[in-house]
């Protein structure tokens, strides 16, 4: 087994990191499929996103809002799974709580 066939990471670490450097989105792994990295949106912000050329998951740790994808709305909290197809208009809105998101991007996330 190569040592880049697989990697351990403890969410408690990720969100430490993510505190510490103090931006939205840290991602903490991209290899040529997929992209995975943690996303937090303060109560009362906008989330300025824009249509990514990937699919991608949400799983909300905490927090709680609404979100809208292609127009349609629904209310998140924790333990809500999201799919996003690649290219779909999607934003969360109306964020009660203070957001935590693990996102999972198929090949390589934005930017790739």
């Amino acid at each position: 087994m190569a040592e880049d066939d697989w990697k351990v990471f403890e969410l408690d670490e990720v969100r430490e990191e993510h505190s510490r450097r103090q931006i939205p989105y840290l991602e903490f792994l991209r290899v040529p499929a997929l992209s995975c990295g943690l996303y937090r949106l303060a109560a009362g912000s906008r989330d300025l996103q824009s249509p990514h050329d990937e699919d991608e998951v949400y799983h909300v740790l905490e927090g709680r809002g609404r979100v809208r994808v292609e127009g349609e709305t629904r209310e998140v909290g924790p333990g809500s799974i999201l799919y996003v197809r690649a290219s779909s208009e999607h934003s969360f809105f109306e964020i009660e709580e203070d957001m935590t998101l693990l996102v999972f991007f198929a090949s390589g996330g934005p930017g790739a």
